[in-house]
């Protein structure tokens, strides 16, 4: 991804000059995680690199979990100082982390996305709420008292309203931080829609155990787990004249000539429907930064404190224009990175 030189009166006051830190071998930032959060990270780091004299951050994907993976090996330089996540950090990844040491994280909520659903841009519209996606996925479905195998192949026997197109998804693969949403904010929300949760309930299971089922995707070749980025989703369409992926909203704006996208409960996804709260599929998206790392790694604090400047992730800035909702408590956020305030 290419990136103009920013020309923007505020980058001048933001480039500051590098003040010499503590001796190490690796002078630059290195950053890994979300596919979601990528594109951002690499634009802010391609301009970072263009308008203060600090190297280039290294910039990875490999998923939220992957990435937070990574956050958690330890403390050094032989470690990253960022992950990316589009979703936040799970109880069982700090423990790991304080566990390699890293006992101090900065965790900055730097905008937020939606989770949208897209199509061939020539192939039927769709329309759908959670509980078509849960009874076109689920492995299994409740039925007379009985869980039985999902018997759902096409769109219209799902809801006899949608099209007559054969179910064929390609969802986020289960280390993407887009995935846990989908889970819980579309498959578990329409489970509970169609009384199938309450159905597993009254057939003896707990609440845990029938969240399980509800959740659990089937893995007959209906739904194909994608692990890596959305490229590869797209890539899928394109050679499945029926596939219908899982993106993130920007990657969908970004790719509207190629690309349809459905409404979710009557929405159609837009930063603004995101934004209002309107567009039921959205979420905040997140980066982790290692405190022990800041006066130690050349240019982290700078690199943070400039990700969430006006300039950069504010409602005119470039991460909006390439899709990012802008956070409206940025203010807050900007002085939780200037403190290096850590998590509780």
């Amino acid at each position: 991804m290419s990136f103009t030189k920013l020309s923007v009166s505020g980058l001048a006051l933001l480039a500051v000059s590098a003040t010499t830190a503590a001796a190490q071998s690796r002078d630059n930032v290195q950053i890994a995680g979300s596919s979601t959060v990528l594109p951002y990270a690499t634009i802010v780091a391609e301009a970072f690199g263009e308008n203060f004299d600090f190297p280039t951050p290294v910039v990875e994907s490999g998923g939220s979990s992957t990435g937070l993976r990574r956050f958690c090996e330890g403390v050094g330089e032989n470690t990253i100082d960022i992950a990316n996540s589009s979703r936040s950090i799970r109880d069982n990844e700090i423990e790991t982390c304080a566990a390699n040491g890293v006992t101090d994280i900065i965790e900055v909520r730097f905008g937020y996305d939606g989770i949208v659903f897209a199509s061939d841009i020539d192939g039927n519209s769709f329309e759908f709420t959670p509980s078509d996606w849960y009874l076109a996925l689920a492995a299994e479905l409740p039925v007379d008292g009985e869980m039985v195998a999902n018997p759902n192949t096409n769109w219209n026997e799902v809801n006899g309203d949608l099209p007559d197109q054969e179910i064929s998804a390609f969802i986020p693969g289960t280390r993407h931080g887009t995935r846990e949403v989908f889970d819980e904010r579309v498959i578990l929300q329409g489970c509970e829609d169609t009384g199938s949760m309450a159905a597993m309930m009254e057939m003896g299971m707990d609440e845990d155990a029938a969240e399980e089922a509800c959740m659990e995707i089937r893995a007959d070749g209906v739904s194909v787990d994608i692990d890596g980025d959305y490229t590869e989703t797209l890539a899928r369409i394109d050679a499945d004249a029926n596939g219908i992926g899982v993106f993130g909203l920007a990657f969908y704006e970004n790719n509207t000539d190629r690309l349809q996208v459905a409404t979710m409960n009557g929405i159609v996804p837009t930063v603004d429907a995101i934004a209002t709260g309107e567009y039921p599929v959205s979420r905040p998206l997140f980066f982790y930064i290692k405190a022990a790392h800041l006066g130690v790694i050349p240019g982290l604090q700078d690199y943070a404190s400039f990700f969430v400047s006006d300039d950069i992730a504010g409602p005119f800035g470039p991460l909006a224009a390439y899709g990012l909702v802008s956070d409206p408590e940025l203010s807050e956020v900007q002085a939780t990175v200037a403190s290096g305030a850590t998590m509780n």
